[in-house]
């Protein structure tokens, strides 16, 4: 076998051939495999694909009988998470007998410790700049020349109904801006919540202490403390400005009744509104 092996390895035109034989073989099969690709590509370059009928947004179209692409909503439907059955919740407002919207010192649903908390939360993101921690509406805006916000402490906001603060929030009034955006329907109650009682923390009657419970003033509780008299009757900053006469009634958004009165800057001693039912 050595001896085979050296035979035929000292013969260079015989490894020549083989060689060119061999590769003779792999490009003809080289070949065949191209040509098989090609006709493949070729039987598969059909524009079946590329023309059949399609809706373009703002066009017409051949798909549909009426050649219409925007299609009609189907009727009696309505988008996922757009079904608002209760339509109070959503609103604030019922439909009265005189077919006026009626607002309503009603929460649409029970007021616990949690949903006071997360309206003081949402409350003092969105409501302090312009309303301050204590609702005076004397917010850090007043002091950059911006009109002095609701005091709603005021006689006219203690008489106004729960759903009143949900309203507004939703729509805006006079110089606010809506806040539906920022606040989901279960924010805004949440936060109208919160609005009357921080309004009970503020002028709750002495009938409402619970009985052998010390009432102290602020103030001296500050004084104690070591914190600034921050309890003094609340002023408006030098800088600040009203966007409009104070015999002035501001605007009507959304059809809401104009506001009858200027934001108050002093407490009146006044009876809050009934708490509202849970």
């Amino acid at each position: 076998m050595l001896t085979r092996l050296s035979a035929f390895s000292s013969q260079p035109s015989a490894w020549r051939f083989t060689l060119a034989a061999f590769r003779g073989r792999r490009g003809r099969t080289a070949a065949a495999l191209a040509g098989l690709a090609a006709l493949c590509l070729l039987a598969g370059c059909r524009q079946d694909m590329q023309d059949q009928p399609r809706m373009v947004p703002q066009r017409g179209t051949e798909f549909f009988a009426d050649h219409r692409g925007a299609r009609p909503q189907v009727l009696n439907t309505v988008a996922r998470g757009q079904l608002h059955e209760d339509s109070y919740f959503y609103t604030g407002v019922v439909q009265g007998a005189n077919g006026y919207k009626v607002e309503q010192n009603l929460m649409p649903f029970p007021v616990t410790q949690a949903v006071l908390e997360r309206g003081q939360e949402r409350f003092n993101i969105y409501c302090t700049p312009c309303h301050s921690r204590v609702g005076n509406g004397l917010g850090e805006i007043v002091q950059r020349g911006y009109k002095p916000a609701a005091n709603l402490h005021d006689q006219v906001r203690l008489s106004q109904p729960i759903s009143h603060y949900f309203y507004v929030m939703t729509h805006g009034y006079g110089a606010m801006p809506d806040y539906s955006a920022q606040l989901a329907p279960e924010d805004r109650w949440a936060v109208a919540a919160y609005i009357r009682a921080l309004q009970l923390s503020q002028a709750a009657p002495a009938s409402d202490v619970p009985s052998g419970v010390t009432v102290r003033e602020l103030k001296s509780v500050a004084t104690e403390t070591g914190h600034p008299d921050y309890a003094n009757p609340w002023t408006l900053p030098t800088t600040a400005v009203q966007a409009y006469p104070p015999d002035t009634k501001q605007g009507t958004p959304a059809l809401a009744p104009a506001n009858p009165a200027d934001p108050a800057i002093n407490i009146p001693v006044s009876k809050p509104a009934a708490a509202a039912a849970h």
